[in-house]
């Protein structure tokens, strides 16, 4: 597998100097590597070249504006999972004949506004939701593609949180439900269910899970072929892990798809896939400034200006990230418990880690937080939302400016005007 992870060398990141930017822009910081990315596209490309595939960015991994205009440039889709996904994907220049909109919970009136979008698929997963597609498409007078999507009771190695394709878990439907939806699709007069979709989680390190999954779809599809439902679509999902610690390896881009080739064999419709971390993730570091180091009772704290806010993950998922020091070489190593200044035990990135020796003021970069930072990032403790830079070719630019105390609370306002309902 080619590596794209943003490169860090001698305290610069892609070219540009960290400590220069910090200066700058302020911690804590959010940024990530153009060309990182675009390297990550190219080899998924490549993996699939001879293919009838289109590759469409789960925008919930980043959904920054700067971040969705790479993908728009690159020819790009995207897998959404809101109505406001959708509007921040067709702001960025993606077209919405390249938009699937997945997820368990689509409201009414997030299905009617894609439905006026003139979106490419929807990813049905439940028979009401199939029901309210049918009955807002007629309103519209429209035709909606649909693909239902199959829980295969696949468990893939990842966090209970992220795993998505067990039976217990909330998304899709197993087979024989699926099977009667096609049985009875000839009462659809308004949504053409030519598709299916399976994803069986996130952060999987290993193929088997994929092979299993898309054997069970594949079955499926041959089933309906030769029963006589055409299937336009197979949405293969997302799911790709990346390297967050020493010792993990990420699937190789052209090892799955030589999974997705071989288990769908003989397939002549269109092939959809929904990376998201797998794409951004190694393109993006964290960089945040220590506060101060506090000795405790058996414990040495090491406080950063950044918090849970700004990068969940370690709070909600225990959740491993390479944190670095820019600081010279020579200083003694210790090991600190690495935490930010929001009011919870949980906040912490890190316990027991070993790092050379820190003081206030070094500059530390917390490593592949391009997905799931900060689009997962909120103002708990009234702390305004990072600022995010877009890195390329020597040069950054700021594309999500530091939110200021005023637009923080900009939607909040007096009890001044009451209503009875």
């Amino acid at each position: 597998m080619q590596e794209h992870q943003a490169a860090t060398v001698g305290g610069r990141f892609e070219g540009v100097d960290l400590a220069a930017l910090a200066q700058r822009e302020g911690t804590p910081l959010h940024a990530y590597s153009a060309n990182a990315i675009r390297g990550r596209i190219g080899e998924l490309e490549a993996a699939l070249a001879g293919l009838d595939a289109t590759i469409c960015y789960a925008v919930k991994a980043n959904p920054n504006h700067a971040i969705l205009q790479l993908m728009a440039a690159a020819g790009l889709g995207a897998d959404v999972v809101s109505a406001g996904e959708m509007w921040r994907s067709l702001r960025a220049g993606i077209p919405a004949a390249r938009i699937v909109f997945s997820g368990v919970g689509k409201s009414a009136h997030e299905i009617a506004e894609a439905l006026a979008a003139g979106i490419a698929r929807f990813n049905v997963e439940s028979a009401d939701e199939l029901q309210l597609l049918q009955l807002l498409a007629a309103e519209l007078d429209v035709v909606a593609h649909a693909a239902v999507r199959i829980n295969p009771d696949v468990d893939a190695p990842t966090h209970a949180k992220i795993a998505t394709g067990k039976s217990e878990n909330k998304f899709g439907v197993d087979i024989d439900e699926a099977r009667r939806w096609f049985a009875a699709r000839e009462q659809l007069t308004h949504v053409r269910l030519d598709g299916l979709h399976v994803h069986i989680g996130s952060q999987i390190l290993a193929l088997e899970p994929f092979r299993l999954a898309l054997q069970r779809v594949a079955a499926f599809w041959r089933e309906l072929r030769d029963a006589g439902h055409a299937i336009a679509s197979i949405d293969v999902g997302g799911g790709l892990g990346v390297r967050y610690r020493e010792g993990e390896r990420a699937v190789a881009a052209a090892d799955y798809a030589a999974v997705v080739r071989a288990a769908l064999a003989g397939f002549d419709g269109r092939l959809l896939l929904e990376p998201g971390r797998w794409l951004v993730a190694e393109a993006g570091v964290l960089l945040t400034r220590v506060l101060r180091v506090k000795e405790g009772a058996g414990r040495r704290f090491l406080v950063l200006d950044a918090a849970m806010n700004d990068l969940l993950r370690p709070s909600l998922y225990d959740a491993w990230h390479e944190i670095v020091p820019l600081v010279e070489g020579g200083r003694r190593m210790t090991r600190y418990d690495i935490v930010g200044p929001v009011c919870e035990t949980g906040d912490t990135f890190a316990r027991d880690r070993p790092l050379p020796e820190c003081e206030a003021g070094d500059l530390v970069l917390i490593r592949t937080t391009g997905a799931y930072g900060a689009s997962m990032a909120s103002t708990y403790n009234s702390r305004p939302l990072a600022a995010e830079v877009l890195l390329d070719r020597g040069r950054y630019a700021v594309v999500r400016r530091r939110q200021t105390l005023e637009e923080m609370i900009a939607g909040e306002q007096p009890a001044s005007h009451w209503e009875t309902p």
